[in-house]
């Protein structure tokens, strides 16, 4: 899964691809012409693709977290594989923050503060994402950025660990959702119990 990034009123005419993260110590980069693979230099995987002066293709619609149309899909692929690289972007263009429903609640073993969930965001399928919240109960109905999300201070939910237990998304609070928390309580926003799991918490 891949995400996309634009963002021309900063001064740089690039579209930035990326699927994950990458320390400085493991980063290498190559270029060719207008494309530029950042990959882990150990195992070479690809983390990123920078292609600049993307707008000689086409101008991305927004600023920052951008959607590509299927045809704009086509030709970032077609300029990856024009520059002699392999790899081909796939893009997903679901909604990264849901409603979810925390089926099951349980403490951290080695932490005093932290919760380990199965968080069930839509179809069935169940995250494990550990809260540190501690108002996080089972039974509630949170709102989940799910791995792929784009935080509003710029921050990427990717999986991770925290104290070894692994976690993929986030159960968010209120702040961190840039919304009004009716209730005015610190912790994760709880939303009303009829709220449907798997529905998209931002309307289009």
């Amino acid at each position: 899964m891949w995400l996309s990034f634009y963002n021309k009123e900063v001064g740089w005419d690039v579209l930035s691809l990326t699927r994950g993260e990458i320390t400085r110590d493991e980063l290498a980069t190559e270029s060719v012409g207008n494309v530029t693979r950042i990959f882990n230099k150990e195992t070479d995987e690809t983390i990123s693709f920078n292609i600049f002066a993307i707008s000689e293709s086409f101008l991305p619609n927004g600023n920052g977290p951008v959607l590509l149309s299927v045809e704009q899909l086509t030709k970032v692929n077609e300029l990856i594989k024009t520059a002699g690289f392999k790899d081909e972007i796939i893009v997903s263009n679901e909604p990264k923050f849901v409603i979810g429903y925390v089926k099951e609640c349980v403490p951290h073993e080695d932490s005093d503060h932290l919760s380990i969930t199965q968080t069930e965001v839509d179809n069935g399928e169940v995250l494990q994402i550990v809260c540190g919240a501690a108002n996080i109960r089972k039974g509630q109905k949170v709102v989940v950025a799910k791995p792929g999300a784009v935080m509003n201070d710029g921050l990427i939910i990717w999986p991770g660990e925290l104290r070894g237990v692994k976690s993929n998304g986030m159960i968010c609070s209120a702040k961190e959702l840039g919304v009004e928390n009716p209730t005015g309580k610190k912790g994760i926003l709880v939303l009303d119990e009829n709220a449907e799991t798997g529905k998209a918490f931002f309307e289009k």
